[in-house]
């Protein structure tokens, strides 16, 4: 079987090492290219950072449209009555037609009635993987108790939890403690723990892998089929749509070969939004409505955060990655390498509802949330492996194909850590370094007004922002909801702190070889009733 593993440290040979380097060293040339050519040549330079300015100006109002049509299509999507449309799928035969039920489901049944799914909906199996490292009982009952407010039958449902066994690790008490009081619901509940493996980065994909071929032996020994069960992994905050498991079921069947399909629904960090300070909620906002956007792109999507793939499919790739702390979007180039090619992640419009950055104070929120999105840019690190694997390794993935992946990849990581800086002060740097040159401080004044234009947009992102807010807790007074819409004042340095620093933080890393070895768990605190924080 072809290897489809990072390579170790010491086995990084200089090609691969010049491999990690690339998305930092695009990076740094990309922030510096403006002094150089406002000595060189400041004309030019003017007219590059306003072609630059337009660019994004109408990147900016696509997303703005992209995130209007995303927030109708998942919202139109939560009102279908999927339990119901699942059960034709299995009968063949429809109900009679309303107007709640798309004419495309319709033309489902009449093409599962002409060659059959490739696994009925009442054989299949959910695995569902909560990975836990030390979160408290307040944290964890919450995501089990929305698996069981699925309008799905729980019988057909094996939980796992996943929790650690590395120093630090405190969910053992919680995690048998839920075992006990809610196994009995689904058709079978274990808990497995990992304990700290020599060769694995110490991080969510080692936990969730030794969780999964632990699985894969139960489902040997009741001689279930792996093509037949599907796996969706959770975080220990994660909390599914009623409709998840209907709905995964649903395109899952419809899928021609749901073995090298991956599954993504759309990650939301609403649960806690009042809780949380505002530069977390402007944060976790923008990253709604980032995945909310990406929904509508499926060249785009990778797998991120909560996602599913048929147990098939992960033991064709020994599960997830144990050798990288993102072991999600990972996945998806796993799979991707290991079956040529014939590799697709189905957009699912139904939310995953997930917690914002809350931790015991605010200086160790804002600390944890940096963090967090600078483990999310680790991803960079997926350059080298696609270079390497990809175009130095013998496969029949399609080269064009894998170009056109590859060069969204890399753009995707470069931007992360370039726009945000370049949009808010590179119109300045000409005027700075040629105080006499008439286009050079004229840059300031259009760049100004291409900017105020595309601020428009933050109106559109407002109104959605409340639109998907979730009720606003008792214990809030009303002038908290004026809070959420002023607090949007703060997005240019949220943008450029936690977002643009921290993916160029883990791109110099990977310049200078300062691998992040170790998966930093975010902080997920419980506020009560009374406004207590509980860790």
């Amino acid at each position: 079987m072809k290897s489809i593993e990072i390579p170790y440290q010491k086995d990084k040979g200089k090609r691969y090492r010049f491999f990690e380097m690339v998305p930092g060293l695009l990076s740094w040339s990309i922030l510096i290219l403006p002094f150089i050519l406002s000595w060189l040549n400041p004309t030019l330079c003017v007219l590059l950072i306003i072609s630059y300015l337009l660019l994004w100006f109408l990147k900016s109002a696509g997303l703005t449209i992209r995130s209007l049509q995303g927030y109708k299509v998942i919202q139109d999507q939560m009102k279908l009555p999927w339990p119901q449309m699942l059960q034709e799928l299995e009968s063949r035969k429809a109900a009679q037609p309303d107007k709640h039920t798309p004419a495309w489901h319709y033309e489902n049944i009449r093409r599962l009635q002409e060659r059959g799914p490739a696994v009925e909906p009442n054989d299949m199996v959910h695995a569902i993987i909560i990975a836990a490292y030390n979160e408290t009982r307040e944290v964890l009952e919450p995501t089990i108790q929305s698996v069981l407010k699925s309008e799905y039958d729980m019988q057909k449902v094996v939980l796992v939890f996943a929790y650690e066994g590395r120093d630090g690790a405190q969910s053992e008490q919680a995690v048998t403690e839920l075992v006990s009081e809610y196994g009995s619901r689904f058709k079978k509940t274990m808990a497995f723990k990992h304990p700290l493996t020599e060769g694995e980065v110490r991080g969510k994909g080692g936990n969730i892998t030794y969780a999964g071929r632990e699985l894969a032996k139960y489902l040997e020994k009741q001689k279930i089929d792996p093509l037949r069960v599907i796996v969706t992994t959770l975080d220990s905050d994660n909390r599914p749509h009623k409709y998840y498991l209907a709905a995964l079921s649903y395109l899952y069947t419809m899928a021609p070969d749901p073995a090298v399909v991956s599954f993504q629904p759309v990650p939301m960090f609403t649960n806690n939004i009042w809780d949380v300070p505002a530069p977390m909620r402007v944060i976790a906002t923008g990253n709604t409505f980032w995945n909310v956007v990406l929904s509508l792109r499926p060249h785009m999507i990778r797998n991120f955060s909560s996602h599913a793939q048929s147990m098939k499919a992960l033991i064709d790739t020994d599960f997830w990655s144990v050798r990288t702390i993102v072991e999600d979007g990972h996945q998806f180039w796993r799979t991707y390498f290991r079956y040529d090619g014939n590799h697709d992640v189905y957009p699912m419009y139904l939310p995953i509802y997930q917690d914002a950055v809350l931790s015991s104070t605010l200086r160790k929120t804002i600390k944890a949330q940096f963090i967090q999105i600078r483990r999310w840019a680790w991803g960079a690190s997926d350059v080298a492996y696609v270079l390497e694997t990809g175009f130095f390794k013998p496969n029949k993935v399609p080269k064009l194909d894998l170009t056109f992946k590859f060069l969204r990849l890399l753009e995707g990581h470069v931007s992360w850590a370039t726009a945000p800086l370049l949009l808010a002060f590179a119109a300045f740097i000409p005027a700075f370094l040629n105080t006499d040159d008439f286009a050079s401080n004229q840059l300031p004044i259009i760049a100004s007004r291409i900017q105020t234009i595309a601020l428009a947009g933050i109106v559109v992102t407002l109104f959605l922002s409340l639109k998907l807010l979730p009720p606003k807790p008792a214990r809030y007074k009303h002038h908290r909801t004026l809070f959420m819409v002023l607090q949007w004042i703060m997005l240019p340095v949220t943008t450029i702190v936690f977002n643009a620093l921290a993916a160029l933080n883990s791109q110099t890393r990977l310049l200078f070889g300062w691998n992040l070895n170790k998966f930093d768990v975010t902080d997920k605190a419980v506020v009560k009733e009374n406004k207590q924080r509980v860790m």
